[in-house]
């Protein structure tokens, strides 16, 4: 029989804020397995379950400089442009806001990034590296200027010295931009740096009006728990993708995600629907997800892009002969 000095289960929840927002990369994260080669049915199924389940955002992909990459090298959502995403998506009458990424200094943003009023596009995500943060900070305010949401995600930042961190969150702080993401590039991340970093990301956004979001890779399998405590500890923009298709290991899997936030407005059934049907079957092709490459150079703070090369080659599977080459060169 139960004390009735002890809360229920239900009460003892704290994942659930109504001002948490989900964000879907599967397509633009995923893109990097496949040079953002998606077909339109692949789109459409991961936009039409992102409707269904209920999830805020949906990144549809990149807004590349056509200057720098070559169209003929790479699929249409490298650039995302209007007439594609609307061939997509139409109008979106719909609750869930598109976003695009916008890498500092590889996109010509003056010119590809229409007015608001001109683009189904919601929100305009920019990442940056550290040194391009004057850049960033212009493409904050052309976006914000032109009449979108924004966002910055501060790639890399376990490889960023804390004087340089301060200083880029304070003056992001000050910009424009409505949220701040702390990125976990490489997937070197613990749980006790996901709680230092985010508390550190809150005392420069919160006094300003700004969120916190998250974004994870999963090379030592903790993409999934980093975002849980990064959640407990405020953040409250959430990056997930389908089956965790993304970049090397991949995401935080989306499906994890919705069932941790016991939100009732979203929900799973659609999500698993389309990870049967349409992201689930490209896995032998575009070999996404936890690895042992992948776990080593997340071991090592290391960009993934030797791994992923690896794993493209003859040798993938000689794990020994991929360890002693990377420590060589460390």
């Amino acid at each position: 029989m139960r004390n009735s000095a002890q809360e229920s289960p239900a009460k003892r929840w704290v994942t659930y804020r109504s001002e948490i927002r989900v964000l879907d990369c599967t397509v633009r994260d995923g893109g990097l397995m496949n040079d953002h080669s998606f077909d339109d049915e692949t789109v459409k199924a991961v936009y039409t379950a992102c409707v269904e389940a209920g999830i805020d955002y949906m990144e549809v992909g990149y807004k590349a400089s056509k200057r720098i990459f070559a169209p003929a090298d790479y699929g249409r959502w490298k650039f995302c442009d209007e007439d594609d995403i609307r061939r997509t998506v139409g109008e979106n009458d719909t609750s869930l806001k598109l976003s695009v990424m916008a890498d500092a200094e590889r996109t010509d943003y003056h010119e590809d990034i229409l007015p608001r009023d001109q683009s189904v596009i919601d929100l305009i995500r920019v990442a940056t590296y550290i040194h391009q943060i004057p850049t960033a900070l212009d493409m904050v305010k052309d976006a914000h200027d032109k009449g979108y949401e924004t966002s910055v995600n501060l790639m890399a930042v376990s490889i960023v010295r804390e004087h340089e961190l301060d200083q880029a969150l304070e003056v992001l702080a000050a910009s424009e931009v409505g949220a701040i993401y702390l990125v976990d590039s490489y997937g070197a991340f613990y749980s006790e740096q996901i709680d230092y970093l985010v508390h550190k990301y809150l005392h420069y956004a919160e006094p300003v009006g700004k969120v916190v979001g998250i974004h994870t890779h999963n090379n030592q399998m903790l993409a999934y728990a980093n975002t849980v405590e990064a959640v407990i500890q405020g953040a409250n923009m959430l990056d997930g993708s389908m089956a965790g298709l993304g970049r090397g290991a991949g995401n935080c899997p989306i499906e994890l995600l919705l069932g941790f936030l016991h939100n009732p407005k979203f929900h799973l059934r659609p999500i698993l629907q389309c990870i049967r049907d349409h992201i689930e079957p490209k896995r032998k092709e575009l070999l996404w997800g936890f690895d042992i490459p992948y776990m080593i150079t997340g071991f090592l703070n290391q960009h993934p892009r030797a791994a992923m090369r690896f794993n493209a080659s003859a040798d993938r599977g000689d794990l020994v002969k991929f360890y002693d080459m990377i420590i060589e060169e460390e």
